[in-house]
């Protein structure tokens, strides 16, 4: 099966400035793919030259086999849904009319559109509510904004950091959405939020300055980059004598609230534990950690 989205050395500059810079990515048919990096870094950038609205400056690109370089522009359109980072909704309209003017727009009958825009409502748990969007919460336009991106039933959904300034409950409620359309829609989804990349993606990449800088799943670069798990334990003291044998034999201890952060390259646990209840320390928690991508 060929890759949904395929980029081959494809960079953008804006005079001096390289906003993209040798972009290489596969994203497989199907997958949950996120560009991870801080404001500036070249997500956005990358969603536009991908839905046709900027033209690379060098390299290629295909979308579902669609050459994105040398002018298969409609064929890409038509395969695609975009919900940008701004959300994108006329105010002054209904859940539903938003919902049935873009099915509208994408060539729909009066019928159909309103059958799609049941289906998404239902799905994306929105109620046809009368008063006028401008006036929904955050995440119910975060929300409406997405329905609105699968309007078409589009193979490509590029959601540009969809949780934008929403709270977290908000935005874990758009997680559970998004959780929805995985397996059934492929999506590039763009965030600075280290826990939505890593709660979300099968694959993800970690840009700087335009550039990809660490790429795989979640686990393997937590694996690349950490070489063990952290282990923390908690008693009501620790004597300073315990904390220094822990550093002769190779461990690295950082003290937290109520107890210590105990890590090395070889972490042996019970070797760990036998050595604090020796000195007579008396635990009152253990906790081996997981690695997070922060």
């Amino acid at each position: 099966m060929p890759s949904a989205i395929s980029t081959r050395h494809l960079s953008r500059s804006f005079g001096q400035r390289m906003a993209v810079d040798d972009l290489n990515i596969d994203i497989q048919q199907g997958e949950l793919f996120s560009l991870l990096g801080t404001n500036g870094a070249g997500k956005t950038t990358i969603i536009r030259m991908l839905c046709c609205l900027l033209q690379p400056t060098a390299g290629e690109a295909t979308v579902l086999g669609h050459d994105l370089v040398y002018g298969d522009n409609a064929l890409i359109k038509n395969v695609i849904g975009v919900s940008p980072q701004e959300t994108a909704i006329a105010g002054h309209l209904t859940t539903k009319e938003n919902l049935i003017l873009m099915g509208r727009v994408h060539g729909l009958d009066k019928q159909a559109a309103h059958v799609r825009a049941k289906q998404l409502m239902d799905l994306m748990e929105l109620e046809d509510r009368r008063e006028w969007t401008m006036r929904l919460s955050g995440g119910q336009q975060r929300r409406l904004s997405i329905a609105m991106a699968l309007v078409s039933d589009p193979k490509i959904v590029f959601l540009d950091e969809p949780t934008l300034g929403l709270d977290p409950h908000a935005r874990k409620s758009v997680w559970n959405y998004i959780e929805r359309l995985k397996g059934e829609k492929t999506i590039l989804l763009t965030t600075h939020y280290l826990e939505e990349a890593d709660a979300l993606s099968d694959h993800l990449a970690i840009m700087d300055n335009g550039k990809v800088i660490a790429s795989g799943t979640s686990r393997e670069l937590k694996q690349q980059l950490t070489g063990n798990r952290p282990l923390r334990v908690t008693a009501d003291t620790f004597p300073e004598a315990v904390i220094g044998q822990l550093t002769e034999a190779g461990y690295h201890v950082k003290k937290i609230d109520h107890g210590l952060e105990i890590s090395a390259a070889q972490m042996d646990i019970y070797a760990v534990v036998d050595m604090l209840r020796n000195n007579r320390v008396e635990l009152t928690g253990i906790n081996l950690q997981e690695p997070t991508l922060d």
